[in-house]
């Protein structure tokens, strides 16, 4: 089991108010799962998002993250956890301007101290897994909006993760490149891959192979894609 998590609580006082974001959630995910993360705004499910990524820890409840308990870790722990066992994508891309398709992809390697040799290779190979080989010498400013999002993919594979979060990757996209960006995530999950899509769009969510849907801080459903574009 990848992820295992047991009466997730989340808890904010607001004003001598108690707010219940996420209110005793269970989740198992298995390695090599597809799912997206639905729920209205207000729903909790950014808050529980940020649970899953190590952003956040939660008010009580237990979180095992390939069988490590990653709600006891220091602030330095679950930054690692981040770094190495998480590649995150977001809808903003948050690339650097300046820097090259290159570098952008490189910078999880220079935060890991991963040598010069070694980290050219796994650049390569995360450029290569999104089709961009071509464009490594080519700042985001050159780049449409789904080259940049892949440039974030490629980012987001280059420790070689164990989960892939995906915080509405489409949602700065059109309808075609959106698709496209969805076909990248389907080879990355036939290669063994286990990702997490965040999204508030049915069409995106039906890519995955399971649903999990949030209302009130509360797993609403959690359901099967009966017709997965996977397939």
């Amino acid at each position: 089991m990848l992820i295992h998590m047991k009466d997730i609580c989340k808890f904010f006082d607001m004003g001598g108010q108690t707010i219940r974001a996420v209110d005793g959630i269970d989740l198992d995910v298995e390695a090599n799962d597809y799912l997206a993360l639905m729920g209205p705004s207000g729903s909790g499910k950014t808050t529980f998002m940020n649970i899953i990524g190590c952003l956040d820890t939660p008010t009580s409840g237990t979180y095992e993250l390939n069988g490590r308990d990653v709600t006891q870790l220091s602030d330095r722990d679950l930054a690692h956890i981040r770094n190495r066992e998480i590649g995150f994508v977001f809808q903003t891309f948050n690339l650097l301007p300046r820097a090259t398709t290159f570098k952008n992809v490189e910078l999880p390697l220079i935060y890991s101290g991963i040598r010069s040799r070694d980290r050219k290779e796994r650049v390569w190979k995360a450029l290569r897994s999104v089709g961009l080989e071509d464009r490594a010498d080519h700042r985001p400013a050159e780049l449409s909006g789904g080259q940049r999002q892949r440039v974030a993919i490629a980012r987001a594979l280059v420790n070689d993760p164990s989960l892939i979060l995906a915080d509405e990757p489409t949602g700065n996209l059109d309808s075609r490149t959106s698709a496209e960006i969805m076909e990248v995530f389907g080879k990355l999950r036939e290669q063994g891959n286990t990702l997490i899509v965040v999204t508030h769009e049915d069409e995106i969510a039906r890519y995955g192979k399971r649903v999990v849907r949030l209302l009130d801080g509360k797993v609403q459903s959690d359901e099967q894609v009966e017709k997965s574009h996977l397939v």
